[in-house]
């Protein structure tokens, strides 16, 4: 290839692992989106970051990794790795709005887009988009506040009722008034009846979910979400299916055709959804159409609720004695293999993997088009 066709090419921050509980996900999801890339017109960067959140950046990939592997690398290895002690270097490393604050800048380390591939925490939940702002770069997915409101239930459920989306009753508490008063907070989730959910506020992919059947339950399910965060949010139980539907786009944004998840467990936890390989996606899901229309509408409502750009997939309750849909909640970082459920279902819409790729990386460098022409400021240099 020449110098020509090389700098023709869009170039790709790849950033994924990250300091949460949802790494191993991530990598996968990364493995599986460099793997995706139309070769021909971009070229990776990928960016690693450990369990303890240090910073790692690989190689220039221009042909797709085989394995998860590939993508750890360290520092001194052969896979051209480097790293440092100060988090932000590696990311900044090249970026020409910033030349002047990081001295390993070279030309032809410019990155034209980010593509944050980070579940969870620090990376879902608007840590990551904040430093992507201040660094001045292109990034797919949600901004600061939808990623940071996406992430956190309670906020969210807040921003769903303004917008006037229908809900399940809830109760949440941090662990200060837990420790402070625990009969208050569990006479006050008691008024939801049992059996009902328990969940950390702001962590994804069901990691330390629980199901309590009574008070019993409760307290272990509560003490185990307070291990993930400081926030807990207890959901009342609908005997429901679990529809989900796709969106995409930023100021006008669409949704796909709706799927249902059949869980191979009780309820749709870590295991059900990455490890036993049992549960069942039907894409498109078995509803009729007044019912597809309203879930495809409610997902873009829930979206805009939130200020989303770039995707989201909406999770909703249907329930079975009436038919009558809850939004459960928004996750702006979905899982993005090719077999998971938010690209089969613009798969199933009309639109293959490889094009909704490039369809994120259109709408991240609109956006950001778009910020970049705004005053920051009353006119004054």
């Amino acid at each position: 290839m020449n110098n020509q066709e090389q700098k023709n090419k869009i170039r790709v921050g790849l950033v994924y692992g990250g300091r949460s509980g949802e790494h191993e996900v991530s990598l996968q999801t990364a493995l599986a989106v460099s793997k995706a890339f139309d070769y021909d017109k971009y070229e990776l960067i990928p960016f690693y970051i450990t369990y303890t959140g240090q910073w790692r950046s690989g190689a220039l990939l221009n042909a797709p990794p085989t394995a998860v592997a590939q993508l750890q690398f360290d520092p001194g290895s052969d896979s051209g790795a480097e790293e440092s002690n100060n988090a932000l270097y590696p990311v900044l490393r090249g970026i020409s709005d910033v030349e002047t604050a990081v001295q390993a800048s070279r030309e032809d380390q410019v990155i034209d887009v980010m593509f944050p591939l980070l579940h969870g925490t620090f990376g879902e939940d608007g840590t990551i988009q904040g430093l992507f702002e201040m660094a001045g770069l292109p990034y797919v997915g949600a901004g600061v506040l939808a990623s940071s409101v996406g992430m956190d239930k309670v906020a969210m459920k807040m921003m769903f009722a303004q917008a006037g989306l229908p809900q399940v009753g809830y109760r949440h508490f941090v662990g200060y008034q837990w420790k402070k008063d625990r009969e208050h907070c569990l006479n006050n989730v008691e008024e939801l009846g049992y059996p009902c959910f328990v969940k950390p506020a702001n962590l994804g992919s069901s990691v330390g979910v629980s199901k309590a059947r009574n008070r019993e339950e409760l307290i272990v399910a509560i003490e185990e979400a307070l291990r993930f965060d400081r926030k807990v949010i207890i959901e009342e139980f609908v005997d429901a299916r679990e529809i989900e539907v796709s969106v995409l786009g930023n100021d006008d944004p669409r949704a796909s055709v709706p799927g249902e998840i059949m869980s191979s467990h009780e309820f749709y936890d870590y295991k059900a959804k990455y490890t036993d390989g049992k549960s069942v996606m039907v894409i498109p899901a078995e509803i009729d159409q007044e019912t597809t229309n309203a879930v495809r509408s409610m997902a873009v409502r829930a979206f805009q609720a939130i200020d989303g750009s770039g995707l989201c997939r909406a999770d909703f309750f249907m329930r079975r004695s009436d038919g009558a849909l809850f939004i459960n909640e928004v996750n702006t970082l979905p899982g993005f293999t090719p077999y998971s459920m938010y690209p089969l279902m613009w798969q199933e819409t009309g639109m293959p993997y490889r094009e909704l790729l490039d369809t994120l990386i259109r709408l991240a460098v609109e956006r950001h088009a778009e910020r970049q022409s705004l005053e920051y400021g009353n006119g004054a240099l």
